[in-house]
């Protein structure tokens, strides 16, 4: 899978991707942070699913109805449990994930939701 990870996801979770074999790109290594709408049209235009804790993408896919190609949400989850939330994740929803679906985790609740393209 490719995949997009936000730098506030953290890097950790982006080099554990790759050691997994997935084609991962990091926003920081864009440079400057070019912001969330700019960030979602990059993951998009690139078919990457993005990997945020950053809320504000919901309001851009739900109220703004921007396009996206999968988004996994994991706000309010600390970042020594993002891997191990990630991997189950992909254990469970790797066909939701690649049909772009959205999935929020919330501290051991997932949800997946239809996407809005």
């Amino acid at each position: 899978m490719k995949f997009l990870i936000d730098r506030c996801a953290g890097r950790r979770i982006a080099e554990w991707l790759s050691s997994l074999g997935h084609d991962v790109i990091e926003t920081r290594s864009l440079g400057q942070d070019p912001g969330d709408r700019v960030i979602l049209e990059l993951a998009a235009g690139e078919n990457r699913i993005l990997v945020t804790i950053d809320t504000d993408f919901g309001k851009l896919v739900y109220v703004n109805g921007a396009r996206h190609c999968g988004l996994v949400r994991l706000p309010d989850v600390p970042a020594q449990k993002r891997i191990q939330l990630m991997e189950t994740v992909l254990t469970r929803y790797s066909s939701q994930l690649e049909t772009g679906q959205i999935i929020t985790v919330r501290g051991d609740k997932i949800r997946v939701s239809k996407p809005i393209h």
